[in-house]
């Protein structure tokens, strides 16, 4: 039987993107990682950023639309690298119909698509069709000529859902069959040995209501997915995804890294590199749509994929930094694709370079606690490691189960993998329990009620204050005709000169009044075109249709604008004097303050930050006026205007322009002259995340009040001291080098005491055969000088072996070891026999083979492990 033609991974997204081009669908550029959608972390599926549209809540711009769209899934970790087909990156090639074309044209093309485009033969194919959607099953017997024997009647999975309510209906799936020559007489669709599916086509027609009634959709919508890794894998006639070209290269590459031939390795060896080739792609994704590692939300995501690449790297044998050198292979293969991911590479491997080796400190750590595990009283009882120890070394270290067990079988232990895995299963459960379907549904309706009421109009720009007209009340998000003193309300104006929270500016403060009635309003949100002003009714009331005066707080307003404004200059500064690719990454505008997040992989020098303070001081002084216009996107891309980094803009977008200094895209408030803002100063600079800085700053009233509050501790200060403001400084310092001096002193006389307590310690020494031993506990006596002790105690014995410890702190031990040349060669060494015995009392140490120190958490175990150090002296020395 004939195969497909062999098609590149770049061919088939091509091809399949100008097959709908030219059947009049929109062609559009892949949406961002980071969802718009607050409910999920990561863009999971192809359909999603088509959310708004297949619930109503927003019109479609056009009715047909394809797209290559980038996912990431985690679910399934456990998985990848160990089935055919598992990913946590992959791409959805998809068509969408928004109210225009339905399951036949859906169908047809689908078919011409697969049969015609990518010439795979129709006898290699099978289709599935819900088991009650007998107009998909005509479609395919009648129209397309698919025998019936091979259309299959599916159940459940065949009905997609988007959650318990909401838009729904059935799915007609294509596959493919790798064993056409078993025949048609036993076709099993979840044999995924021999089927594959490669197009799944939803028919989105029904809606659920909360009491699960299905009621026909006014509009009927067509969703579509495409693996692009699927479909190459069969074009290209290799038995798993990873060996196709989108990701095979990234495989190389590791393993050259790692000196291995992938087609020689076993297949643990294999697994291991289809994780690194796999995770390399979405952590380079990730971090080009501006996800950044930490300990939650997307950025534990990220964070975790990153370390299994590390430690699958170890499990092969790399042990070199590595990530950024298959880093660079995923740029190369998608770059055509994204653009993003080169214009982000210094971000993408500086990120990955700093958590591989933040990593493997990790990894080192892990390897302490193993060390503590197999001696623990419990592993040496019953020879083994126990399940849930191996799987918190590797869920919180990220240790690797096999070289946990490659560790115990030295050690003559084994591991219990049964135990290991019901942790791993407990695990899982709680993933996929956490885990949250794509819920279409919102859990407020304000497109509808702007459908209802109308949007509202912003006169902020302009005016601080205009007669209103009342369009809703709401109280907890329920529409009410009027409320009363006490309430707390949510107001829907028909106009407003209030500004809604949004690209990093708060939202307005102020007041609405009409007659006795007086409304506090302490925060303004935006949806749907709608602006929702919060706040308290403190006298009289409220209701629709009631016209009422809206007042911004002017003060608070001044001091935002005046913020927002420094924002601008502060970036300008930035990139003018500490590095020009900086881009923000986030920012607050308040009335108190501002903060300001952006991209860089060192920390701003001091000498820096008074530069940046400088000129933005300088800048304010000049009085450089503001030129606001709104133009076309593209024509203020032209004039070179910033744009934040992910950030979704209209067709035309508002320009604020300082000429000579600053030019971005924004909506917010702004000074109409730099004079307006008064003073800038900086009062923080620190890290935030690998590769993201954060700088806190405030302007105008606000450096008043911060210079205020100084000036009453320096006063006091200069009170206390008895010094004048400026001799502060030089006050403090003598005070420092004061009791530094002190210490010295202290810990001068503590060493002196521990060496005259052990001076009389000499005698007490024991006699085992040639040597000499001497294990003691001294009082007072801190590290240092317990070292200086053993020290010298051990220059007094013939052959010595000396183990002294002290309690210098509430709950704390110090141990030191200090044995001679003798005992050295009897094979004692002073850093692993005084690491052994402090982790008796809870700790860990170690040192030279002649001297080492160690601490542990338990003084009350002391005594235990200074007789065991003895009964060990003992046994080692006496034959």
């Amino acid at each position: 039987m004939s195969q497909p033609p062999s098609l590149t991974g770049a061919e088939i997204r091509d091809r399949f993107l100008k097959f709908y081009q030219e059947r009049s669908h929109k062609l559009l550029p892949s949406a961002s990682l980071v969802p718009e959608d607050p409910t999920v972390l990561l863009t999971i599926a192809g359909m999603l950023p088509f959310k708004p549209i297949f619930l109503g809540q927003k019109p479609a711009e056009f009715p047909r639309a394809t797209t290559s769209q980038k996912c990431v899934r985690t679910n399934d970790i456990e998985n990848v690298g160990r089935t055919a087909r598992h990913h946590t990156f992959f791409e959805m090639l998809g068509n969408f119909s928004f109210g225009d074309y339905f399951k036949k044209e859906a169908i047809a093309w689908g078919w011409e698509l697969v049969t015609q485009v990518y010439e795979i033969p129709p006898e290699r194919l099978v289709v599935s069709v819900f088991h009650e959607d007998d107009d998909a099953f005509a479609i395919w017997r009648d129209d397309i000529g698919i025998p019936a024997h091979r259309i299959q009647r599916m159940g459940a999975d065949n009905f997609w859902a988007s959650g318990p309510t909401g838009p729904c209906g059935p799915c007609s799936e294509i596959f493919y069959d790798f064993k056409p020559e078993e025949g048609d007489n036993h076709i099993d669709l979840e044999d995924d040995s021999r089927f594959l599916e490669v197009y799944n086509l939803v028919f989105m027609e029904l809606n659920r209501d909360s009491e699960g009634k299905l009621a026909p959709l006014k509009k009927q919508n067509i969703d579509t997915g495409l693996g692009l890794e699927r479909m190459a894998q069969v074009l290209q006639q290799v038995p798993n995804n990873y060996e196709t070209d989108l990701i095979f290269p990234i495989v190389k590459t590791a393993a050259d890294i790692a000196g291995i031939n992938y087609h020689k390795s076993d297949e643990t060896t294999k697994t291991s590199l289809k994780v690194i080739g796999d995770h390399v792609r979405a952590v380079v994704h990730m971090i080009a749509d501006g996800i950044t590692a930490s300990n939650v939300g997307r950025g534990y995501i990220l964070r975790r994929l990153i370390r299994r690449v590390v430690r699958h790297g170890r499990l092969i044998g790399i042990n070199q930094p590595f990530t950024d050198k298959v880093a660079e292979v995923a740029i190369a293969l998608s770059e055509a694709a994204y653009p993003n991911v080169r214009e982000r590479e210094t971000v993408i491997k500086t990120e990955l370079q700093t958590e591989e080796a933040r990593f493997l400190q990790t990894l080192e750590r892990g390897e302490e606690l193993l060390a503590e595990i197999l001696a623990s009283p419990q592993t040496q009882k019953s020879k083994a490691i126990a399940g849930a120890d191996a799987f918190k070394l590797y869920d919180t270290f990220g240790f690797p189960l096999e070289l946990t067990e490659e560790i115990a079988e030295e050690q003559g232990l084994q591991v219990d993998v049964a135990g290991f895995e019901a942790e791993m299963a407990k695990q899982q459960a709680r993933s996929k329990e956490a885990h949250t379907d794509i819920d279409l549904m919102a859990q407020t309706d304000w497109l509808g009620l702007a459908q209802k009421v109308g949007k509202t109009e912003f006169l902020g720009y302009a005016n601080y204050s205009a007669e209103v007209k009342v369009l809703a009340v709401l109280i907890n998000g329920v529409v009410v005709e009027s409320a009363i003193a006490g309430d707390r309300v949510q107001v829907v104006l028909d106009r407003t000169p209030f500004y809604g929270e949004s690209g990093g500016q708060v939202g307005d403060r102020g007041y609405l009044s009409s007659g006795d009635a007086i409304v506090r309003i302490d925060d303004v949100q935006k949806e749907a075109d709608l602006f929702i002003h919060i706040g308290q009714i403190e006298r009289g009331s409220l209701a629709t249709d009631n016209t009422v005066n809206a007042q911004v707080s002017m003060s608070e307003r001044r001091r935002i604008m005046a913020h927002h404004t420094a924002t601008h200059l502060l970036q300008a500064a930035l990139k003018k004097i500490v590095d020009p690719s900086v881009s923000q990454a986030g920012s607050l505008v308040a009335a108190d303050r501002l903060r300001f997040d952006f991209n860089l992989s060192r920390a701003v020098t001091t000498t820096e930050l008074q530069q940046v303070e400088l000129q933005i001081n300088n800048w304010i002084a000049e009085a450089h006026s503001a030129q606001v216009a709104v133009m076309p996107l593209e024509s203020a891309k032209a004039k070179g205007a910033i744009a934040m980094f992910g950030e979704k803009y209209a067709a035309d977008v508002r320009v604020i322009d300082f000429p000579g200094v600053s030019m971005e895209l924004c909506g917010g408030t702004h000074v109409s002259n730099t004079n307006e803002i008064g003073l800038f100063k900086i009062v923080s600079e620190t890290g935030i995340a690998a590769g993201i800085r954060r700088i806190e700053a405030i302007a105008g009233q606000a450096v008043l009040d911060y210079l205020a509050v100084r000036e009453t501790v320096t006063k006091d200060l200069s009170d206390r001291f008895k010094v004048k403001i400026e001799e502060i400084p030089d006050r403090v310092t003598g005070l420092q080098a004061e009791l530094k001096n002190a210490q010295k002193q202290i810990d001068a006389l503590k060493q002196e005491l521990a060496l005259a307590q052990s001076a009389s310690l000499v005698n007490e020494a024991e006699t085992v055969g040639d040597f000499q031993i001497l294990v003691k506990q001294i009082e007072g006596a801190d590290a240092d000088a317990l070292k200086a002790a053993a020290e010298d105690l051990a220059s007094k014995l013939d052959n010595g072996a000396v183990v002294l410890a002290s309690v210098p702190e509430e709950g704390k031990v110090s141990l030191v070891a200090a044995f001679s040349g003798a005992v050295n060669k009897k094979g004692l060494l002073a850093g692993k026999f005084i690491g052994a015995i402090a982790k008796i009392c809870g700790g860990g140490g170690g040192g030279r083979p002649n001297l080492a120190q160690a601490g542990g958490r338990d003084a009350s175990k002391l005594p235990e492990a200074l007789a065991s150090a003895r009964t060990q002296l003992k046994d080692a020395l006496a034959a």
